[in-house]
């Protein structure tokens, strides 16, 4: 049991040692395109964009909220077991977590209006993957203390265990319209294709060891736990046959599942900017309100009920001669019968991760016009409420993702500097649960219709990235149009 549970959470750390989603140095970054795809309704000035394709967005970024890698493996002169029992076992709660978050950006295309030059029409697709697993820390106990000694008699609880991933592929089409000089709106649809997906997060139940009848102890199980997968069994199987052609299948069932091959799903996102004034402006949006019905290559494993088990029961000495290891299989054929376990293969319906984000920014340092007063479309007319270049911006950020053990919030604040016509600076503070000492930093560069930019988070981690519990980059390349050029 114990070598079991070691196993599970080995594994779990190890496809689980990054996590997180805000994106806070992007958004409300109003000369990045890609930043319309974490608020919609944000104000657009170019006439079109074009993202290179596969290195428009290309987005990485990792935490976790309790143990870090050098925790564990700096080289200190502190015995392993020391720094698991103080560092990890006695420190870490049910509610740390690890994960990981990656997305690529397949391509990216807006566009204004021709009849409608206050619309502004954006499209593409990418690619996402989302890990979260919560530190299940009654299971760790179990596996590294055992269930005997001073834990006879504890409940160790089956509901620690909560984990969530999968890597699916959008495709999203949105619309952004200036309803007037100081309101933008914009919504985007999204349909998913799942690649893979698993689920374990609503079990519960208890373990127990107490003093036995029939033998000197009883340990009882009481479950009702359940792993939910779909699309993982499909690359498991190509993967054990190991057959010549192992890695042409890999990939064809891959692209299969892009193409909208894998089980599908819809979802939305929405969002608003709004000018209080000419120089204050509040902003928000709402991402991924959606799910992904599971129905193909469904694969699910169940722990439901209650079993009790009280080991070999050996009477002396007329059974001297019997202890062998058939009575160990029968022990395990016991425990293997009575454990209330099985398969099945119910389609189920899993939720997409919702995000929402907030913020105030206030503008001063007027340098005149903008240097999208060219652009060919109406975004800047009317009674010049848009039209004023500010150089210089600071203000706050909200940020808010739904995890299966409820919300998980971020506050920012930022300051963002224009260096003429072509160059953008923000860089941000955030305090969440995995750092209070996050600095980011962006950079935004427009070179005639090139535009590149790149985001650093946490740059005091970086210094032993090891030892962080935080970081995040994200860089990609853009053609846009300001124009009617």
């Amino acid at each position: 049991m114990r070598g079991f549970l070691k196993t599970i959470l080995i594994a779990v750390f190890g496809i689980s040692s990054i996590h997180a989603q805000n994106r806070q140095l992007l958004y409300d970054f109003n000369e990045i395109p890609q930043a319309l795809m974490l608020n919609p309704g944000m104000k657009t000035s170019q006439r079109w964009h074009v993202g290179v394709p596969m290195i428009s967005g290309l987005f990485f970024q990792a935490s976790t909220s309790g143990v870090t890698v050098n925790d564990l493996f700096a080289d200190d002169g502190v015995d392993f077991t020391t720094k698991v029992q103080e560092r990890v076992l006695d420190v870490m709660t049910r509610r740390d977590d690890f994960g990981s978050t990656s997305q690529i950006e397949g391509f990216n295309i807006g566009f204004r209006g021709k009849n409608r030059p206050d619309d502004y029409y954006s499209f593409g697709m990418y690619g996402e993957m989302d890990i979260i697993s919560y530190w299940p820390k009654d299971l760790a106990l179990l596996a590294f203390e055992g269930n005997g000694g001073s834990n006879i008699g504890r409940s160790f609880d089956l509901g620690d265990l909560s984990l969530r991933g999968e890597m699916v592929n959008v495709f999203h089409f949105g619309i952004n319209r200036k309803v007037n000089n100081t309101l933008t709106i914009g919504a985007r649809a999204k349909l998913y294709s799942s690649i893979f997906q698993f689920q374990s997060i609503k079990n519960s139940g208890s373990f127990r060891t107490v003093q036995g009848q029939d033998n000197i102890y009883n340990s009882i199980i009481v479950a009702d736990m359940q792993l939910q997968t779909s699309g993982v069994k499909g690359f498991y199987e190509i993967v054990d046959e190991d057959t010549g052609t192992t890695r042409k299948d890999l990939t064809s069932l891959f692209t299969e599942r892009v193409l909208l091959g894998g089980n599908l799903g819809l979802g939305f996102d929405a969002g608003f900017t709004h000018q209080l004034n000419p120089q204050t402006t509040i902003t928000g949006s709402i991402l991924d309100v959606g799910f992904i019905y599971n129905s193909n290559d469904v694969w699910n494993y169940t722990l439901e009920g209650t079993a009790s088990t009280e080991g070999i029961t050996v009477f002396l000495p007329e059974d001297i001669d019997n202890v062998n290891n058939d009575l160990w299989q029968d022990l395990v054929d016991e425990i293997d019968e009575a454990l209330p376990h099985g398969e099945n293969q119910s389609s189920y319906i899993s939720l997409r991760p919702i995000k929402a984000y907030g913020s105030i920014r206030y503008d001063f340092g007027e340098g005149g016009r903008s240097w999208s007063e060219n652009c060919g479309c109406a975004i800047n007319t009317g009674d010049g409420a848009n039209s004023d270049f500010y150089r210089n911006s600071v203000g706050g950020q909200l940020y808010m993702i739904k995890r299966p053990r409820g919300i998980q919030a971020a506050l920012t604040g930022f300051y963002q500097k224009r260096v003429g016509r072509g160059l953008s600076l923000k860089t941000t503070y955030t305090v969440d649960k995995y750092s209070l000492t996050n600095i980011g930093l962006g950079l935004n560069l427009q070179a005639g219709p090139i535009n590149f930019y790149v985001l650093g988070d946490n740059l005091l981690g970086y210094g032993n990235i090891a030892d962080s519990h935080y970081a995040s980059l994200q860089f990609g390349f853009n053609i846009i149009s300001w124009n009617d050029n």
